[in-house]
């Protein structure tokens, strides 16, 4: 694709038919002066040096010359370009449970919700690190890649909902798992998981998994939110509560000790989260602790800037004219180029 940078540039274009327009007036009005003078091949012999076909060359390179800087001051640019950058930073994996669980309530305006802000927050804070961000429920997968894109983190961020994993549960173990697998080989950045939970792992072998995390290097963080005391589990769309199979209200509780448990074998913390914004605090705090590392990233761009030819160009133009004298020049007559 083709564009503009600064198309407003471009309207400056509209001075050079007003320029060409009083060229050609003020050698009308110097025409008309040189006939007063008599004949016409009289002053024509008087005026032997004179060379209207230089001045008018001279005049188009001048154009020309101008044009070619006036478009690139609006910088035209077309194609892609992939430019490296070093950043210095750490590496963070967020894995968001989104469970039926996640909506209840006891955290305003839900789990999930309040979940939400927690990253969103999480990643405003941030300038040179990187974060992916994985959703898990009885299965995981990478809603995004490990990057320093937090326009599109934040972006993705808003679309998730429970609906988006059809089999239901609560697999920390296999997010811890796939989170680990997320990380780039860089070498000698901080590397952690966050894990935000209502920690019911109904599958287990989350303790061991974060266990073998450590070993790697990496940080385990687990910011379990909602009640101890339980909550029951709106279905999403209507007013009711999930139930089980014997027709009771299903009561959703906060795990503590399993989240104290597998931050603890994952060499990282435990956060809970309730209404206040302690937990916000506390995250800030631990993340801007980790150590930073310098390491490269690419960004892409879109449109790769195309103005250094169109300069170079209107130069050749300046030069030419330069170069080109008004009057004959007997040494070059030789050549037609330089001829009347």
């Amino acid at each position: 694709m083709f564009r503009f940078e600064s198309p407003i540039y471009l309207y400056l274009l509209l001075l050079l038919p007003v320029t060409v327009l009083l060229h050609y007036a003020w050698n009308y009005i110097r025409r008309s002066r040189l006939r007063k003078y008599g004949d016409k091949e009289l002053v024509r012999l008087l005026m032997t040096d004179v060379s209207r076909l230089r001045q008018e060359i001279k005049f188009w390179l001048f154009v020309a010359a101008t044009a070619c800087m006036i478009v690139a001051m609006a910088r035209p640019q077309f194609g892609s370009s992939v430019q490296t950058h070093e950043r210095r930073g750490i590496e963070a994996v967020i894995a968001l449970d989104i469970s039926n669980s996640m909506l209840a309530r006891d955290v305003t305006p839900s789990r999930l919700e309040k979940s939400k802000m927690l990253i969103s927050n999480m990643v405003d804070n941030m300038k040179n690190d990187k974060v992916g961000l994985i959703v898990f429920a009885g299965q995981a997968f990478t809603q995004l890649p490990i990057t320093n894109d937090y326009v599109s983190a934040k972006m993705f961020l808003e679309t998730i909902s429970p609906s988006m994993i059809s089999v239901q549960g609560t697999d920390i173990a296999t997010a811890i798992e796939l989170a680990q697998k997320s990380f780039t080989s860089s070498d000698g950045a901080s590397r952690a998981i966050f894990i935000i939970t209502d920690g019911e792992d109904n599958e287990g072998k989350a303790v061991e998994a974060a266990a073998n995390a450590a070993k790697a290097g990496i940080r385990i963080y687990i910011l379990g939110i909602g009640n101890p005391d339980g909550a029951p589990v709106p279905i999403a769309g209507t007013n009711d509560y999930m139930t089980d199979e014997n027709g009771e209200t299903v009561i959703s509780r906060l795990n503590e000790d399993m989240c104290r448990e597998i931050a603890q074998a994952g060499n990282g913390n435990y956060i809970y989260v309730d209404n206040s914004s302690s937990a916000q605090e506390k995250l800030d705090a631990y993340v801007s602790n980790l150590s930073r590392a310098t390491f490269e990233s690419q960004i892409y761009n879109a449109y790769d800037e195309q103005y250094q030819g169109v300069i170079l160009l209107g130069l050749i133009f300046l030069i030419m004219d330069i170069f080109i004298m008004e009057r004959e020049n007997h040494v070059l007559q030789r050549f037609t180029f330089f001829s009347k």
